[in-house]
């Protein structure tokens, strides 16, 4: 007798159900994707144990009878699709046939629904995947499905359930991207008897994104749009001063589905750039419209991975959708005119190490530096003024707004990052012959590093003989780069040529600029003259992003005149 035997249609079942139905939030997820299909304008989800003990999704959807209540306990029983034509036009959230199945297979289900139009509805009670009684009942228009004791009969699954604190989280996440696109469906979510989340009908969606996300947040996104054939995408998305330290605050949706994606996070992150620090995250909503033949879902049991027929024109389009509405938030250094002033080298003299710097000390001026006054809608305004510098680190200005703090050493590091790229992507850096050339003492693992890295460095504008043995002569550098501690630079740019191995050219160059600007930047600590103060705020003015450094870290704040009397209560 040979060893290969058919699996039962028990055992079988429960392993179905096993790629669906991973916790609570998977049982509620499928029981939400069937009521929004059913065209439910109200659903009421009711939860218990942190749904381990008790999940009831209430809708007031087309219902279904008899038959159909039979048939939808079948596996891939499903109204949606009819041939193997119709998954390459998907419209409906749900499709395969298997989550019923699948949560019958590891609960105790009972189904109530009555079609609108029919007097009596039909309960089912399903236990462990057998069938255990089907009757007329009295019943509301819609359906309501209850899952009890969700995996009983697999205990070593059920083991690896979480608290139930922690799969109520997990219910809420899910309850919560699902309904963000369905404005015109009433969502309402309880545990026991205790109220959680309540999302009315609305036509606005920023008071779902405030519950979601917050007042503030929500108040502070942008919306974003870009049109193309085939592709509609638009977004909210939080300015850079709302981070996470995970993405979980990043939602995304291809037409209404909320799925998973790692292209689209990537094409995100792209689009922010530099505005965020790195390991940091966004607050993003993302709503992709697509022609459904553009797009195949049927990837996953769980439908919430999919693939696009063209990845790249969807990633470009995201990148620079989002690229175009970052730039449009216009700091206030961009809404004046500061004028001319001599144009002087910033900071010559400066260290290379960052000194941490004392914040108490203020250093005014007798006479502010004022920006030319302006004319706008019948009175004369006047622009920024310079009034002083901190602690030899921020440099603080008045404007019409409010108070202005210039961060010195993150707006040089971004000027220097802008100078050095457009520099060696037009092949024209300037170089500055050192009059004594700096010697490099390395060790023989370092040495090698160089020795194999001489013409890309060459390339860069800097100019390095090797004396001999683990001696090098720095005798060229990039102008913009005079006042670094070499040495220091050395250390870092050896231990980043050895970190980069496959790293692909643009990658590496980036995080070559980032590093040198780094080191090329005034330094926290360092006093500025007036005028090197209005050159440097100048300079940071024709940048594209003159708002992060190429950390991602802010390069101003602005505090206006409403949250300075707020802190002082002046006003409520």
């Amino acid at each position: 007798m040979g060893v290969i035997r058919i699996l039962t249609e028990k055992i079988a079942s429960q392993i179905a159900a096993g790629e669906i139905i991973e916790r609570p939030a998977s049982v509620i997820r499928e029981l939400l994707d069937n009521s929004v299909d059913a065209r439910a304008s109200f659903i009421d989800i009711n939860v218990e144990g942190g749904g381990k003990r008790l999940i009831r999704v209430k809708d007031n959807g087309s219902g279904m009878d008899r038959d159909d209540l039979l048939l939808c306990l079948e596996r891939h029983g499903t109204s949606k699709i009819s041939d193997a034509s119709d998954l390459l036009a998907v419209k409906t959230l749900g499709f395969r046939g298997e989550a019923l199945p699948s949560i019958s297979a590891v609960s105790r289900l009972e189904i109530t629904s009555r079609p609108e139009g029919q007097l009596l509805g039909h309960r089912v009670i399903v236990e462990g995947g057998s069938l255990k009684a089907i009757d007329e009942t009295g019943a509301p228009d819609g359906t309501v499905v209850e899952a009890r004791d969700l995996f009983f009969n697999m205990p070593a699954r059920r083991k690896f359930l979480r608290s139930a604190k922690t799969e109520m989280d997990h219910v809420i996440d899910t309850v919560s991207r699902i309904a963000l696109p369905f404005g015109h469906i009433h969502f309402r979510l309880k545990e026991g008897e205790k109220p959680v989340l309540a999302f009315p009908t609305t036509e606005k969606e920023v008071s779902r994104l405030s519950t979601l996300f917050g007042r503030q947040v929500a108040g502070s996104m942008e919306e974003g749009r870009l049109e193309k054939e085939g592709l509609a995408v638009r977004a909210f998305l939080a300015p850079a001063d709302f981070t996470r330290s995970r993405g979980d605050r990043i939602y995304l949706y291809v037409n209404r589905r909320n799925i998973r994606d790692r292209l689209l996070i990537r094409a995100i992150m792209e689009g922010y750039g530099q505005r965020l620090m790195k390991g940091r995250y966004p607050y993003v909503v993302l709503f992709i419209e697509i022609n459904p033949e553009l797009v195949d879902v049927n990837i996953h049991p769980t439908k919430q991975e999919l693939r696009f027929r063209n990845s790249q024109a969807v990633y470009q389009s995201v990148v620079s959708m989002i690229d175009k509405v970052m730039g449009r938030q216009i700091s206030t250094l961009l809404r004046y005119d500061w004028g001319k002033s001599p144009a002087q080298d910033v900071g010559k003299g400066a260290s290379a190490a960052e000194p941490k710097g004392e914040y108490g000390d203020v250093k005014p001026f007798e006479q502010p530096i004022h920006g030319p006054a302006r004319e706008e809608e019948g009175f004369v305004r006047e622009g920024p003024r310079i009034l002083a510098q901190l602690g030899g680190t921020y440099i603080l200005c008045e404007t019409d707004e409010g108070l202005l703090m210039i961060d010195q050493h993150a707006a040089h590091e971004r000027i220097v990052y802008e100078s050095l790229k457009r520099a060696i992507q037009s092949s024209r850096t300037e170089t500055q012959y050192l009059l004594i050339p700096h010697q490099l003492e390395l060790s023989r693992k370092d040495s090698r590093i160089i020795l194999e890295n001489l013409d890309q460095l060459a390339a860069l504008g800097f100019e390095i003989d090797h004396f001999g043995g683990n001696t090098f002569l720095l005798r060229s550098v990039p102008s913009i780069l005079v006042n670094v501690r070499w040495k220091e630079f050395f250390a870092d740019l050896i231990a980043l040529l050895e970190e980069l191995g496959d790293v692909g050219k643009e990658e590496a160059l980036d995080r070559f600029l980032v590093m040198a600007a780094c080191h090329g930047a005034i330094k926290a600590g360092l006093q500025l003259s007036r005028d090197e103060m209005l050159h440097l705020i100048e300079e940071l003015n024709t940048l594209d992003l003159p708002t992060n450094c190429p950390h991602g870290r802010p390069v101003f704040k602005e505090f206006r005149y409403h949250e300075i009397e707020k802190m002082f209560r002046r006003v409520l």
